[in-house]
């Protein structure tokens, strides 16, 4: 009588323990899993327990099922959303499930009205219902001013939707911009001069002056010059700006991440070199006879008559 209660123990620890690996493989592959995926990765879990457990997730609701290009997919659903149009009509929830899938880059109402099949009467009285429960959100994309996208309440916007920190009521903040672009180059350009002022070979200096975006990330907050929280990715931008600008250098480190540097600027280029002929990839050619030359240049004659 142990040994068969011993073995029950066994089985019943043994299919908890297949329910949660397969729950943490649909938790990390938000697009869903299909069965190749789960023999891939759980390749001692039987067909017949594979079948108990999906459907298990099936009819509890943890696992919602799809299909896509003739493949069946299990998604994990979060518990959290599954009461969440509870007593809700059939509209409502047709509705809900489709801003759901849009995620946090929303769906304008015309996309709603196509995949729902309602008409604009019953769409706008849905949407206003779910809205006035706080189930779903409309918000305004910088990508088209008159229109606004619908969400899940509980969603932070994705910054392709609001532009990020660069926008403000939809408006591009380029003074903003402008300023971070200035005290990034600022921040480079300190760190230069005081790996300079330590000393040391060319290449010595060279490598102590360069930064990550998380150091300039750290210094910008510091100044306190931002009234909305900064990212590092926010930060990225506006370094590969300035890189852009040729006030900063950028290379790729050891882990993959990116280093910044100030250009040292050395003196002025001379008028000469600024001119056609100075920049001229056949200057060595030119003469007084021949093709080239310069009574002949079209562009060294369109440059003095400027």
């Amino acid at each position: 009588m142990g040994d068969s209660s011993e073995v029950k123990t066994e089985a019943v620890e043994e299919v908890s323990a297949l329910e949660l690996r397969l729950l943490e493989l649909a938790k990390s592959n938000v697009e869903g899993i299909s069965n190749d995926d789960i023999k891939e990765q759980i390749p001692d879990i039987s067909l017949p327990e594979l079948t108990n457990v999906i459907n298990k997730f099936l009819k509890n609701g943890t696992f919602e099922l799809f299909k896509t290009k003739d493949k069946l997919y299990y998604k994990y659903k979060d518990p959290s959303k599954k009461t969440a149009v509870k007593g809700a009509d059939n509209e409502e929830k047709v509705v809900y499930k489709i801003i759901e899938e849009a995620g946090n880059k929303g769906i304008w109402i015309r996309d709603i009205r196509f995949k729902s099949n309602l008409n604009m009467t019953q769409l706008n009285k849905v949407l206003k219902s779910l809205e006035t429960k706080k189930i779903i959100k409309a918000v305004k994309s910088v990508s088209a001013s008159k229109k606004k996208v619908y969400m899940l309440y509980d969603l932070e916007p994705d910054s392709t939707v609001t532009g990020g920190a660069w926008y403000q009521d939809q408006d591009f903040e380029s003074e903003f911009v402008d300023v971070l672009s200035q005290q990034c180059q600022r921040y480079l350009s300190e760190k230069w001069e005081e790996s300079v002022k330590k000393g040391g070979g060319p290449l010595l200096i060279r490598n102590r002056s360069y930064a990550t975006a998380n150091d300039v990330h750290k210094f910008i907050s510091e100044l306190g010059i931002s009234n909305v929280p900064l990212t590092v990715a926010d930060i990225e931008s506006i370094l590969y700006t300035v890189v852009l600008d040729n006030n900063a250098e950028r290379i790729v480190a050891t882990n993959g991440s990116y280093l910044y540097k100030a250009v040292n600027r050395f003196l002025p280029s001379p008028g000469l070199v600024k001119t056609t002929c100075g920049i001229c990839p056949v200057a060595n050619r030119c003469g007084d006879m021949g093709l080239i030359n310069a009574k002949a240049c079209t562009y060294f004659t369109e440059w003095l008559n400027q």
